[in-house]
């Protein structure tokens, strides 16, 4: 079924629509939620509770061309892991500043594309919630920690210190990786 007509079968409710919908977004939508829970079991919840969140919010979609439901459902997912994370107060929990390494260290780019994306992005699951957070918003959703600090009512400043520490965390762990499979 065409993505357009996808979408307007939805709206209206349909349920051959809406189980197509997510036989077809499943997949990324699991993907986003993993990317900030942590952990599968949180991420399929989250993933199942945005999708009910996009089917009650359809009446709010327009339809802006090839890839704009792919873009909007993205952004319900991503506000619905943010949502989860509030709710948790995962700004808290985040690792104590002399567990974290200082400096970011100067893996190469040639070295980090022979890591597998499941390994990198298992890394990116490990990573303590506030730092996950503000890599996954830095990284995967272009935001600037202008908004991240808006969207998670901390200050630029941590933001940007989340944000380098995370890296750090995953320079040490991409290191390690290279050194036994390299």
């Amino acid at each position: 079924m065409e993505e357009q007509e996808l979408c307007e079968r939805c709206k209206r409710g349909e349920n051959y629509a809406r189980k197509a919908l997510y036989e077809q977004y499943a997949g990324r939508m699991l993907g986003i939620c993993l990317r900030y829970a942590g952990d599968r079991e949180t991420a399929q919840d989250l993933m199942h509770d945005g999708f009910l969140k996009i089917y009650a919010s359809f009446d709010k979609f327009t339809w802006r061309g090839e890839g704009s439901l792919r873009a909007w459902m993205d952004k319900v997912m991503v506000n619905m892991a943010l949502q989860f994370l509030r709710k948790n107060d995962v700004m808290a929990q985040a690792m104590a500043l002399e567990e974290a390494p200082e400096a970011v260290d100067d893996s190469t780019v040639s070295d980090i594309e022979t890591i597998p994306q499941s390994v990198l992005m298992q890394f990116i699951q490990e990573l303590p919630d506030g730092y996950r957070t503000v890599f996954n918003l830095y990284t995967f959703e272009d935001k600037s920690h202008r908004e991240i600090a808006q969207l998670l009512g901390i200050n630029e400043k941590s933001s940007s210190s989340q944000l380098f520490r995370a890296k750090g965390v995953l320079a040490k762990r991409v290191k390690e990786w290279l050194m036994i499979n390299g």
